[in-house]
């Protein structure tokens, strides 16, 4: 049966969609079958990976309209599905309220499909709503960024406290999968004293990979392209490559020899041909 990992922290910009992007890339690149749930109204893990929300999307299985093998597509990355989002999900987080379990709903739509994947990315949004609620009983474990800087932990006692919370009442397996620090930069001593505090504090849920400051993991979903794809060469790059091969290691699975990918230029062509016609047309 595959894992249900949910990327959460209410803060935003803190390498959230960057990591759900980059990891479930690599992972498929890796040999892994990963399926990635964008639930961020915002859609960029969808955009992040060359993708638009068409007429179906993870709004439809959330709300229980379709199931969610009907909102699934095949990304033009090895091994990797997604189930896109974008701005309907703001709705969904008021539609969800007058439902019977709607915490359950994104667990419901995901039970029939867990099977069919190594690893299902659940992308949320920058809040405690009922979209990361649903995420958070969804999902077997919690990967948490925490960015390098000064109010870092601010939020993250509030997200422990959801956490415990949803253990008691919602989904009592829930576990950290790891706690990833994101934006380092090592020439300051306020970046390396929060990793020191995150360090003391989550102890050996953190990751001994640190994902650095990086303007080429900025540009890369402009181009829709996770970093290993756009520059495989970049310190951004080299960053997720090491921190899948971690996560491979942890979740007990010996990472494979590794093959530098090439752009498929056919099949991006034909995608952004299949954009173009979908513009005329609309």
């Amino acid at each position: 049966m595959g894992k249900t990992i949910a990327v959460t922290n209410q803060k935003g910009g803190v390498g959230k969609t960057t990591t759900a992007v980059n990891l479930s890339a690599l992972l498929g690149e890796m040999g892994q079958k990963v399926l990635v749930i964008d639930l961020d109204p915002q859609g960029n893990t969808t955009s992040g990976l060359g993708m638009e929300a068409g007429d179906s999307s993870v709004y439809e299985a959330l709300l229980g309209q379709l199931p969610l093998r009907s909102c699934v597509e095949a990304t033009s990355w090895k091994n990797l599905s997604i189930a896109a989002g974008d701005i309907r999900l703001a709705g969904a987080e008021v539609e969800l309220v007058s439902l019977e379990k709607r915490e359950y709903q994104l667990k419901k739509a995901v039970s029939a499909l867990k099977n069919e994947y190594d690893y299902i990315i659940v992308d949320c949004p920058p809040s405690l709503g009922l979209l990361t609620l649903n995420a958070l009983t969804a999902a077997d474990t919690v990967l948490i960024p925490i960015q390098c800087e000064y109010f870092a932990l601010e939020g993250v006692t509030s997200l422990m406290n959801t956490i415990t919370r949803v253990r008691r009442s919602l989904n009592p397996a829930l576990d950290i999968e790891g706690v990833l620090l994101t934006m380092l930069d090592g020439r300051t001593n306020l970046g390396l004293q929060v990793v020191d505090q995150v360090k003391k504090h989550f102890r050996q849920k953190v990751y001994s990979v640190t994902i650095p400051r990086s303007v080429r993991l900025g540009e890369a979903p402009s181009h829709g392209e996770p970093i290993h794809i756009y520059d495989p060469k970049s310190t951004g790059a080299m960053a997720y490559k090491a921190l899948a091969a971690e996560f491979l290691a942890r979740n007990g699975t010996d990472m494979p020899v590794w093959e530098e990918p090439k752009k498929d230029k056919e099949k991006k062509k034909k995608k952004d041909k299949e954009k173009d016609r979908k513009k005329k047309k609309d």
